[in-house]
């Protein structure tokens, strides 16, 4: 018979859901937030409602935004000859860490993932594809994380975008393969940055 409350059960189940959040994390965090003052809880479920609800993609890299076009897109001290190619929005973080990137991204949402069910189709590469037709962009880095999926997605995008006569790159690793973009630190991401080779 279970002595967990039924609404504390189901805080545990929903945090349970959240990637990285095993059940005792899920427990842990559950029973902190319940102990919390109701004004600081009232402020951490509207601050996750306000994102859902304020955030939404930018219509020209994709990129999770609360203002269209995003800030990046916007500035007019961006390098709008060069587009960094990214699998989420947390990699454009991650990226713009390093402050030795000064172009543009596109965030393609995902990577080509047979087993998964994911497709071209359901990433952003039309949407790539139809920026890429403004003659200023001279380079696309692909700098998807170096596993099969994000290789096999650089891959494809090269095959697309060579053709059309733009420079393609693709960032180098002095890491691990099998990593993911968002934990490297600054200086890997900038080395990997500056030692990017170009894709035939």
């Amino acid at each position: 018979m279970k002595m967990t409350a039924k609404p504390i059960e189901n805080l545990i189940n929903q945090l349970n859901k959240l990637p990285g959040i095993g059940s005792k994390t899920a427990q842990r965090l559950a029973y902190y937030i319940i102990d919390m003052q109701q004004d600081e809880v009232e402020k951490l479920s509207n601050s996750i409602l306000d994102a859902k609800l304020q955030v939404k993609e930018c219509s020209i890299c994709s990129n999770f935004t609360d203002e269209d076009p995003c800030k990046i897109c916007s500035s007019s001290k961006r390098d709008n000859s060069t587009i960094c190619v990214v699998e989420y929005p947390k990699d454009v973080e991650a990226m713009e860490r390093t402050r030795c990137f000064n172009g543009l991204y596109h965030v393609l949402h995902g990577v080509i993932s047979p087993q998964k069910g994911i497709g071209p189709a359901n990433l952003k590469i039309r949407e790539l594809l139809r920026r890429l037709e403004d003659d200023s962009v001279e380079e696309i880095i692909i700098a998807t994380n170096p596993t099969v999926e994000g290789d096999t997605t650089a891959l494809y995008i090269s095959k697309l975008t060579i053709p059309l006569g733009v420079k393609t790159t693709r960032i180098a690793y002095g890491i691990p393969v099998g990593g993911d973009l968002e934990y490297y630190d600054e200086v890997t991401i900038s080395t990997a940055l500056n030692n990017r080779r170009e894709l035939k």
